[in-house]
């Protein structure tokens, strides 16, 4: 079919703006940087021609012919499956897919052009000759779906509508064809609702009371038992909620098409999507694509089903299969938790020959794209239809179960499952749980209210909540909640981020509720139909327990089980092992990926940081040493009078000997007293004769206040700190090297078995003379403990690149060399927090009042003290890197700021060729996992080089 020519955006440059991966702290929109080619005019490949690869509107399934490769970020998520079914030769319900770049030109212009909706009739014609219907017959009506598919997964978030092309002719027709009138109206007031709902804004609830209104007349409980006069007189009924609201459904059925495929562009931006975008980080897509599909039907009688159902158990990774079905339903009745399925395992008593055939079409699924695959089908008339297959969504013991299993069976390799793994799946597996101690004590028996279905993985505890608004209040307030539903939707997803655990009334294990939940770790039971909920009193009850539960109330919730407990639950955190240590130590062998390092101040922190997974300290802040109790007074006796050094010395030769002792071998980098002085300081208001005795001071409280006000800083974070502390003062420089040998000495001495490697390092040095002057003090010093202990310790020195003006001089730095032709810098580690208030001029501890209404506005793209900012202080960390390694090629590259944990800026850092990063211990796994994929990815981009060679780039 020749395409006409139309006004397109963004085609041509769809793959840049999906490429960038690291923000930079000011956003390209705001720079006039956005990426778009107005007025392109677009026309469908030929064999001979150069058009685009991908034409606007695609077709599959029947005669369409199956894309070889489909492109997510055109076709979307949806879109890319339907394409792949139909290439291994699995039916699905032929359809087209309006692309994700028309939903970009929606949001601009809010419609599509003629020549659109002209392709969309044409694409229509196409799907009519497969069918052997015509869309709008009224003998024997073709009717389709319009359903979202972005390029990530978005579950419930975007709109669907289903029966496309009913109107009160077509119905009739639809019901003569088919010799099932029931079915036909069943069908329209489905529409009605939905249409009515979806497209025109009307409240689900107003067609809601029109049902329930129509079920009590009839004297019924369920929908599936009400007779097709019924279903007639309820379908007069929702055309009146229409009349109502001052609107009318429209019964030309391309308006409908047409009003439904706006639609489902414009949920784009619907709240609950853009919520879900920022909880989620999506980010760099440009759209939901659109498709249309030929509505099959599941709701035809006792011979037709659907259902929903996942390769293997999402909860847990085992190899079974795990879904959920409904006879004589339509799928939004599985999904939207509207009534509790049945498990799928009974579909093959009541639909033998299409269960069968649905086994041998998700084998065949997971097979062709080696992942468990999460699908949804339709049994109509006891023929099967898939109509959506998808990576499915899991939990984090599934997933890095899955990763294990899939590669020992053959269906995947290292790499790929690696890839699959998400930085919240590694979080998830880190979460508490109720240890067996608990499980199997009689408080925890003698308190359980209910026992649902376990829809989400875990332990949950907090207070009951029944709406999203409160659920968001409490979490902002510092309490844990569990979110409490009949069912939930998409609206409540703010509510279900914001909880600890959700539990509902109503749906199965592939509800919404539970779909949702394990996407994001949290627990879930749902289906839980003893659990009655009294908004009103707000109040909830449990079948078979005389105990009445307010809200606010204290609740425990088993992910595991779906068991309910009426109280508080203790919980622990599982140990690293398993699926999970064996995926992290692929991470790990991934051919020059960046090494992890833990932030460790104390030798328990350090010893945490070793089990799980830490190639040594990256930074130990030697400050927090100095906070205990026991020693505040100390510190600032010294401080304040200049006494009790070697107190501290003492103090502090202890703790680096706990800490050196727990990596052994590995490096531990010390950091030399950074924070200014005055932190250490009361407040003059605490000033009284007890603390003035305490520090050395007497009675003379007057005396005490008066030296305080004299060391008084209008600015102290860019005073009197760091460097500068150490050369102003260097006995305290001298103490702290002296106790890090020492200790190091000390483990030796204990046993020779010992092997502690300390680097020693100097913060906020800004030029080359403050730097080189307190390097070869510590070196003066290491090197006298070493000959009076007569022992030949490993130990560097090096400096925290925290101030811009050090990062210029770099080259200098690293030249450095002592009297003896030794190096006076071994290693850069990039203080990115100090570096970057320092280069954008934003203080950290004030920047939350600002921040999120610059990322709101699109000032900036991400938090630049959470998320690298690659353009500039990126650039800074390149230069640097570069000019240093150039003047020493053995300097050693890193970064230990909080960004050393943050799945994006790993990117970036592996992409510049440092060594390693370091982060805080619990944040370790989920680097060891980012720093492997970062390096898988830049290897399949074609960037086969090494750490070094990238330094070398700039």
């Amino acid at each position: 079919m020749k395409i006409p020519k139309i006004a397109l955006t963004l085609f041509a440059t769809v793959h840049l703006a999906t490429a960038f991966t690291a923000p930079s702290f000011l956003s390209r929109k705001s720079l006039d940087f956005k990426l778009r080619v107005a007025n392109v005019a677009v026309e469908s490949k030929t064999s001979t021609g150069n058009g685009f690869e991908t034409p606007p509107i695609v077709p599959f399934g029947g005669s369409a012919r199956p894309q070889d490769t489909p492109d997510k970020t055109i076709v979307g998520g949806k879109g890319v499956g339907l394409q792949e079914m139909s290439r291994i030769g699995v039916e699905v319900p032929p359809g087209f897919t309006l692309t994700t770049p028309l939903c970009e030109l929606f949001q601009e212009s809010r419609d599509l052009t003629p020549e659109l909706w002209d392709m969309v009739k044409e694409s229509v014609k196409r799907v009519e000759e497969d069918m052997g219907k015509k869309y709008g017959d009224k003998e024997n009506p073709l009717l389709f779906s319009c359903r979202s598919g972005a390029a990530v997964s978005m579950p419930g978030m975007m709109d669907t509508v289903l029966n496309i092309g009913l109107n009160s002719e077509t119905v009739e027709g639809l019901a003569k064809a088919t010799g099932n009138p029931r079915f036909a109206y069943d069908a329209f007031r489905r529409l009605l609702d939905m249409y009515g709902d979806v497209v025109l804004g009307i409240e689900h609830e107003a067609f809601e009371e029109k049902m329930e209104q129509i079920k009590d007349e009839e004297g019924v409980f369920d929908d599936t038992e009400l007779s097709v006069d019924a279903l007639k007189r309820l379908a007069v009924e929702y055309k009146k909620v229409y009349t109502d609201h001052g609107m009318e459904f429209p019964e030309d059925p391309y308006d409908q098409l047409k009003s439904c495929v706006r639609a489902v562009f414009g949920s784009w931006m619907a709240d609950r999507a853009i919520k879900y975008r920022e909880i989620n980080n999506i980010e760099n897509l440009i759209g939901t694509a659109c498709n249309i599909q030929t509505m099959v039907f599941g709701n035809m009688g006792e011979s037709s089903g659907t259902g929903v159902a996942f390769s293997r158990d999402p909860g847990t990774g085992e190899n079974k299969l795990y879904g959920e079905y409904l006879i004589n339903a339509q799928g939004e009745d599985v999904v939207a938790g509207i009534r509790t399925p049945e498990p799928i395992s009974r579909m093959k008593a009541v639909l033998p020959a299409a269960y069968e055939q649905f086994l041998d079409n998700v084998d065949k699924l997971e097979n062709h794209f080696g992942d468990m695959q999460d699908v949804e089908f339709t049994v109509e008339n006891e023929k099967l239809w898939m109509l959506q297959c998808r990576s499915g969504k899991r939990t984090g013991k599934a997933a890095f179960n899955l990763a294990v299993d899939l590669v020992e069976e053959g269906l995947t390799t290292r790499e790929d499952a690696l890839l699959n793994i998400e930085a919240g799946h590694v979080d998830q597996m880190l979460h508490p749980e109720f240890p067996e101690s608990v499980l199997s004590s009689a408080e925890y028996k003698d308190n359980i209210l209910g026992t649902g279905l376990p829809g989400g993985p875990g332990a949950a505890v907090g207070k009951i909540v029944l709406s999203t608004e409160e659920a968001e209040m409490m979490k902002a307030n510092g309490e844990s909640v569990i979110m409490v539903r009949e069912n939930t939707s998409p609206e409540d997803v703010g509510g279900m981020w914001a909880a600890e655990g959700i539990l509902t009334q109503r749906g199965g294990m592939t509800s919404h509720a539970a779909v949702v939940a394990r996407g994001w770790g949290k627990t879930c039971v749902c289906g839980l139909g003893a659990l009655s909920i009294d908004e009103e009193a707000r109040t909830v009850k449990f079948a078979g327990s005389d105990k009445v539960l307010k809200a606010g109330d204290v609740i425990s919730l088993n992910g595991s089980t779906g068991e309910v407990i009426g109280l508080e639950v203790s919980t622990s955190q599982p140990a690293l092992g398993g699926a999970l240590g064996t995926v992290l130590g692929w991470a790990d062998d991934v051919t020059d990926s960046l090494k992890v390092m833990a932030n460790a101040d104390s030798g328990p922190d350090a010893t945490k940081a070793a089990e799980l997974g830490a190639k040594g300290i990256g930074l130990c802040r030697t400050e927090h040493m100095f906070f205990e109790k026991e020693r505040l007074p100390v510190v600032r006796k010294w401080i304040l009078k200049g006494e009790g050094l070697s107190e501290l010395q003492e103090f502090q030769r202890k703790d680096f000997r706990d800490i050196l002792k727990a990596m052994n071998d590995k490096p531990v980098t010390i950091r030399l007293l950074d924070p200014p002085l005055h932190e250490f300081l009361p407040r003059l208001e605490q000033c009284n004769a007890e603390m003035a005795e305490s520090v050395g001071f007497g009675s003379d409280v007057e005396g005490l206040k008066a030296k305080i006000e004299g060391m008084h800083e209008e600015n102290p974070m860019l005073g009197l700190r760091g460097v500068r502390l150490g050369l102003t003062r260097p006995e305290l420089s001298e103490m702290q090297v002296q106790a890090i040998m020492d200790a190091a000495c000390d483990l030796v001495q204990a046993d020779s078995e010992n092997k502690p490697f300390p680097r020693i390092m100097v913060p906020l040095a800004g030029s080359v003379a403050e730097y080189e002057r307190q390097a070869k003090t510590v070196k003066r010093v290491a090197e006298q403990v070493k000959k009076d202990r007569g022992l030949d310790i490993r130990y560097e020195i090096g400096t925290m690149m925290e101030v811009p003006r050090l990062t210029l001089v770099a080259d200098q730095i690293a030249s450095l060399k002592d009297e003896d032709g030794g190096s006076l810098c071994n290693f850069f580690s990039y203080g990115t927090n100090d570096l970057t208030q320092m280069t954008l001029g934003i203080s950290r501890d004030d920047a939350g009042a600002f921040i999120p209404e610059y990322i709101a506005s699109g000032i900036c793209e991400a938090d630049p003290f959470v998320t690298i900012d690659t353009e500039g202080v990126g650039f800074l960390i390149r230069k640097s890197a570069a000019a240093g390694r150039s003047a020493s090629t053995d300097l050693s590259l890193s970064v230990c700021g909080e960004h050393g944990g943050d799945p994006a800026s790993i990117a970036f850092f592996d992409n510049v060729g440092l060594n390693y990063v370091s982060c805080s211990p619990f944040r370790v796994p989920v680097a060891r996992l980012t720093a492997g994929q970062a390096a898988l990815k830049r290897r399949r981009s074609g960037d086969t080089s090494t750490a070094a060679e990238r330094v070398n780039k700039f």
